[in-house]
């Protein structure tokens, strides 16, 4: 019996790979690391703090307050974007010329940079020259995202749903397409209606690409930073200061980096943590 060795030079191939990801992530990461337990006055001076900048961030109001607006901010764009994009996707043609100009609809929002979309909603919300400005006002409600916190909560929000929800409806309109039609036929037979329809086949087919759209835009709207910081720079006061947000004044306007490291790691905890919640949440009773 002749016994061959199995071939390892494909782990060649894997190795740039490798490299690319402790060049862009490993090395960053212990870096944060290294800062969050020190304080550094410039050229290269450090000096030991242990774990001072994380107590003194978990103790902070200021971080209190970034993260429950985060959390309603995130919150409220999962309720809104996720059954809009499910009842979008339902709506949708499943044959003809249709399919394509939908797709390609549904496709167009996902394909502006975030930089644009806070520039561009920034001039469209804008009271004295912007279209939903102006009309918004013209209905006799006072109405400047610039002065109004509540205002600016609108914008902000109102900018995410038409930004992302296109994400949603495409990956709803996937698992719904690749329901086979032996299923529907079935219920119709049975003289299911379009709600039972629903409930019984479409929703439990949908469940693993709702898990991954949840996961997708849960971790999008908790680290959203470009957006929100274009549009409204964090205003108007504190009013739409995302934790992403106060982390960079921290960080580039305060020049704390110490306290802006362990703030970022307390970051990046709270995701991996929140998004594990989420999938076993989502995924229980799977295996059964």
């Amino acid at each position: 019996m002749i016994r061959r060795s199995a071939n390892q030079k494909a782990w060649w191939l894997v190795l740039p790979v490798v490299a690319l990801v402790a060049f862009n992530a490993v090395i960053p990461l212990m870096t944060v690391v290294n800062y969050s337990f020190q304080e550094t006055f410039g050229e290269n001076v450090f000096f030991w703090e242990g774990t001072k900048w994380y107590l003194q961030i978990l103790q902070s109001e200021r971080f209190h307050a970034s993260l429950l607006r985060q959390l309603i901010f995130t919150a409220t764009v999962l309720a809104i974007e996720i059954p809009l994009g499910i009842a979008i996707a339902l709506s949708m043609p499943r044959r003809g010329i249709g399919v394509s100009l939908c797709l390609v609809l549904m496709a167009l929002p996902l394909l502006i940079p975030w930089n644009v979309v806070g520039a561009m909603w920034n001039i469209f919300a804008l009271p004295e020259i912007g279209l939903l400005g102006r009309a918004i006002n013209a209905l006799g409600i006072e109405y400047n995202f610039t002065r109004q916190p509540g205002a600016a909560w609108f914008t902000v929000i109102l900018m995410d749903v038409w930004h992302w929800t296109s994400l949603v409806v495409l990956l709803c309109y996937a698992g719904l397409c690749a329901i086979p039609d032996a299923y529907m036929q079935a219920a119709k037979i049975d003289g299911a209606g379009n709600w039972q329809v629903f409930r019984h086949i479409q929703l439990p087919k949908l469940k693993r690409v709702l898990t991954i759209a949840v996961l997708l835009r849960f971790m999008d709207s908790f680290m959203i930073y470009t957006e929100p910081f274009v549009l409204t720079g964090g205003g108007p006061g504190n009013a739409t200061t995302f934790l992403s947000i106060d982390l960079v004044k921290i960080a580039l306007g305060q020049f704390d980096l110490g306290p802006a490291a362990a703030m970022s790691l307390i970051y990046f905890i709270m995701i991996l943590l929140l998004c594990w919640i989420f999938y076993t949440l989502m995924m229980r009773g799977e295996e059964r």
